[in-house]
C-alpha cells in the first residue's frame, strides 16, 4: 500500500496493481518527442520545382514524345475527294447535257414572245344569235330567322309555347291531409283495442294513474325568519404588518436566552485517527468477450495455417 495517496483497491478496484511490461525506460512527454526523426537526419530526397506545360518535353515524364500509332500512312482528305470525282466522271457516256437555250419570258400583256404556238389570227366580232331571256320566276319566300338563343325567348321554336301549369309547393302534403280527413269521417266509433296486448306487469300497476295530476299550488308569499336581513358591521380586513385582520392582537416579543451549541465529537480509533468505514466494491477493468475468444481460438499452432475456427459462436 502506498504511503501517500489512495490505495490500489480504491483507485483500480484490485488488491494490487501489477507492473506494466516495459524495458525500464523513462517516460518522455509527448511535446519533447520528435515527430519524424528520419526527416532531419542524413540526406533527404530533393526534387526540382514544378514545370509548366509547354511545347517541349520538359513538363512530362518521358524524354521523347511517343505517338499513338507508329508508321501509319498519311491520308489527305482533299486528294481522296478529287480521286473519287475523277473515277465517277469516267463512268459518263459522252459529254454533259447542255440545254440549247434558256427559257424565254413574255415581254408584256398581249405579247406572244416565248410561246410555242406563236401569234393567233383575229376572231370575228359578229355576235352569235341567242334565245330570248326568260325569267326563272320568284324564289320561295320565308320569314327571316328569329333572334334569340331559345332560353328565355318565346315564339322562337317551331312548336308553340307551352302554357303555364301551376304546381303548388305543398301539393303532396295537402292531398295527404285531404285523404286523412276523408278517412276520419268514414270511421265509426273509437279505436279497436285488444285486451290480450302484452304488458310490462302481470297484474295491473297500482301506482299508475289514468288521470293527470292537478297543477301544483304555488305560494308567492315567502315568509322570512328574520324581519331585517343580517348585515356585517364592517367589511373584512386584510392581514398586514400590523395584524389588523386577525381576531387577536399582535403577540408580544419573548426574548430567548442565548444557548451555546456543543461541538460534535468525532469517533476515533486507538491510534487517534478518524474512523472511516471501508469503501464499497469498485469497478475493475474487464476484457471484452471478443478479445478472450481470440486468445482462446488463435494460438501459436494454428496462427500460420487456415484451420482457425470461428471466433464467435454464431
Amino acid at each position: 500500500m502506498p504511503s501517500e495517496g489512495k490505495s490500489d483497491l480504491e483507485r483500480v478496484g484490485v488488491f494490487q496493481e501489477m507492473g506494466y511490461i516495459s524495458v525500464g525506460d523513462k517516460y518522455t512527454p509527448f511535446i519533447y518527442r520528435p515527430f519524424n526523426e528520419s526527416a532531419h537526419k542524413n540526406k533527404q530526397m530533393q526534387t526540382s520545382g514544378p514545370k509548366r506545360k509547354s511545347g517541349l518535353q520538359a513538363g512530362y515524364f518521358d524524354t521523347q514524345f511517343k505517338r499513338i500509332f507508329e508508321r501509319e500512312a498519311l491520308n489527305d482528305p482533299v486528294k481522296l475527294n478529287r480521286l473519287y470525282r475523277i473515277q465517277q466522271s469516267k463512268k459518263n457516256i459522252g459529254k454533259a447535257f447542255l440545254p440549247t437555250n434558256g427559257e424565254k419570258r413574255p415581254s408584256g400583256v398581249g405579247s406572244y414572245y416565248g410561246t410555242i404556238s406563236g401569234p393567233m389570227e383575229a376572231m370575228s366580232v359578229q355576235q352569235v344569235p341567242r334565245k330570248p331571256y326568260k325569267s326563272p320566276g320568284k324564289n320561295l319566300y320565308t320569314n327571316p330567322s328569329k333572334k334569340g338563343s331559345g332560353y328565355g325567348y318565346p315564339n322562337i321554336t317551331l312548336s308553340k309555347l307551352e302554357l303555364y301549369s301551376p304546381d303548388p309547393y305543398d301539393r303532396a302534403k295537402e292531398l295527404l291531409k285531404r285523404e286523412m280527413t276523408n278517412h276520419k269521417t268514414m270511421l265509426k266509433g273509437g279505436q279497436f283495442r285488444l285486451n290480450l296486448h302484452p304488458k310490462d306487469y302481470f297484474d295491473h300497476n297500482p301506482f299508475k294513474l289514468d288521470k293527470s295530476l292537478p297543477p301544483a299550488k304555488r305560494t308567492d308569499e315567502r315568509k322570512h325568519h328574520f324581519a331585517v336581513p343580517f348585515k356585517p358591521s364592517s367589511p373584512s380586513k386584510t392581514i398586514g404588518g400590523m395584524k389588523g385582520g386577525t381576531f387577536d392582537t399582535y403577540p408580544s416579543h419573548s426574548a430567548d436566552p442565548y444557548v451555546t451549541r456543543k461541538a460534535k465529537t468525532l469517533a476515533t480509533n486507538k491510534e487517534g485517527k478518524t474512523f472511516r468505514p471501508s469503501p464499497g466494491p469498485k469497478s475493475t477493468p474487464v476484457k471484452s468477450i471478443i478479445t478472450v475468444n481470440v486468445n482462446k481460438m488463435v494460438n501459436a499452432t494454428n496462427y500460420n495455417t487456415n484451420t482457425i475456427p470461428s471466433v464467435m459462436a454464431y
